[in-house]
């Protein structure tokens, strides 16, 4: 960072009186804290992030300055060098109306090598990440799904003790083993075991693996029950909450079976449970027009099955639908894996958990395992008139949120005039959306409708102009 740099990202934060996931401020006038370590793992493990040193953010963002330059490079290198793996802070000294101020930015690191600890409290212990404008221990499988992709573990291949090939549907596996025979010949002269091995459905042993269960068991939900999918239509928009008539639930279904059985039912449930009108088309054919594009939610449900997290540590969660007024949310266990960010979605080839699973279902021709299916979503959204989906990698899980809510094209110059005068003051998507009568849990109607396009167009900004999702983000109006 050059001074400059630093001088403006001051002058930004102090003018706003706001702090950013991406900065933490540490008063340091009497001496370097001691600990730098949390913050250190935090910004490693996360999305990198700035240590500002000499601004007293308990005091009005009072800048203090710092007494030894040369004193604190030496003991923030000192502390650099306890992590694991090492670290390497880059300082920036400047002087700011007077005073000295400092600041290391700590680069995140390259997903094989997270997660970065403390060497004195170990990686269980001293792992961090950062949430907010806090540096929060890491949760147990949080660290494992770094370790999980580092050393290419393939949970889908696990075994269940005390289950045998007696579980397997073996019109099911025949009936897959006939279409794998049509698409490579080659396999014709090896054993039926042998390419149930090459293929995850049975471990060296012949034990049935997770992959080969979930795909052709008679009932895999046997073993572990809640390897399936909790399906609700709510009375209210909020959950658990209930309606004038004590109702909290119009609808509670549990789905289990195989994969493609789990589909077919959580397909069912959404269309049982959500508007629809009927038309007659160009051909005098009547059809059915639902508030959500069908495909769309296809092909979220069928990636939640494919995606989830089959380990030890996600077998007792879950997928969840539930189904509200305004919107749909399916969430599954396991965030995004590897290297996949949220802006990556749909634009670079995604490393896959569960690799031997999809190639099952593209086999069995439910998927194409083409990498075409966040595209799909997207544009059947955009076709329907809708919303654009919104994902969110949460911590431990992924959702997925469809609006049926129609996109405003226009916006009048009055509710403009009032959005610009409330937004004199930065304000966070929450307060926007309860000001404007919105729901302020669930703002992304309010903003991707009205806001945003105000941002296109200049009238509006972001405090933090490149960290557009961070929870510390405000909005404000540019004079």
């Amino acid at each position: 960072m050059q001074e400059k740099e630093l001088i403006n990202l001051i002058n930004n934060i102090i003018s706003l009186e706001t702090e950013t996931k991406n900065i933490e401020f540490k008063k340091a006038k009497d001496g370097v804290p001691e600990n730098l370590y949390d913050t250190f793992s935090s910004f490693s493990n996360t999305s990198g992030g700035i240590i500002i040193f000499g601004v007293d953010e308990k005091n009005n963002y009072n800048v203090s300055g710092i007494s030894n330059p040369d004193i604190l490079q030496k003991k923030v290198a000192e502390q650099s060098l306890l992590m694991e793996p090492k670290i390497r802070p880059i300082i920036t000294i400047c002087e700011y109306k007077g005073k000295i101020i400092a600041s290391a930015e700590i680069p995140e690191l390259d997903v094989f090598n997270k997660p970065c600890y403390y060497s004195g409290k170990g990686k269980m212990k001293g792992s961090y990440i950062r949430v907010g404008d806090a540096d929060l221990p890491m949760t147990d499988y949080e660290i494992y799904s770094f370790d999980a992709f580092k050393y290419k573990t393939e949970d889908e291949l696990r075994f269940k003790e005390r289950i045998d090939s007696d579980i397997f549907n073996d019109i099911a596996i025949n009936a897959y083993l006939d279409k794998l025979l049509s698409l490579k010949p080659n396999l014709v002269n090896l054993d039926k075991n042998t390419i149930l091995k090459m293929n995850g459905i049975i471990d060296k042993n012949n034990l049935p693996t997770i992959c080969g269960i979930m795909n052709f068991g008679k009932y895999p939900q046997i073993f572990s029950p809640n390897l399936d999918i909790v399906a609700v239509k709510c009375a209210c928009n909020e959950y658990g909450v209930a309606d004038c008539n004590d109702v909290r639930f119009l609808d509670n279904k549990r789905l289990d079976g195989t994969i493609s059985e789990m589909l077919k039912l959580a397909l069912s449930f959404v269309i049982s449970n959500i508007k629809k009108a009927t038309r007659v088309n160009e051909y005098g054919i009547r059809e059915d027009i639902f508030e959500y594009p069908i495909k769309a939610l296809r092909e979220i449900i069928l990636n939640a099955l494919i995606h989830r997290d089959y380990s030890i540590h996600t077998e007792n969660d879950p997928i969840r639908l539930i189904i509200y007024d305004d919107r749909i949310e399916i969430t599954n266990p396991g965030g995004l894996y590897g290297r996949l960010s949220i802006d990556d979605l749909g634009k670079v080839r995604s490393d896959i958990r569960n690799p031997f699973i999809a190639s099952i279902l593209e086999i069995l021709e439910v998927t194409e395992n083409r990498y075409s299916g966040i595209p799909t979503i997207y544009a059947e959204m955009k076709k329907a008139g809708l919303m654009e989906p919104v994902f969110e990698n949460l911590r431990g899980t992924f959702k997925v949120t469809l609006y049926n809510s129609k996109k405003k094209e226009l916006l009048n110059d009055d509710f403009v005039s009032k959005i610009k005068s409330y937004c004199k003051t930065p304000r966070t998507k929450e307060s926007l959306a309860k000001f404007f009568g919105y729901d302020d849990k669930h703002p992304a109607y309010f903003i991707n409708s009205y806001v945003i396009p105000l941002i296109d167009q200049g009238i509006l900004g972001y405090t933090l102009p490149n960290k557009p999702r961070s929870k510390n983000q405000k909005i404000y109006t540019i004079e």
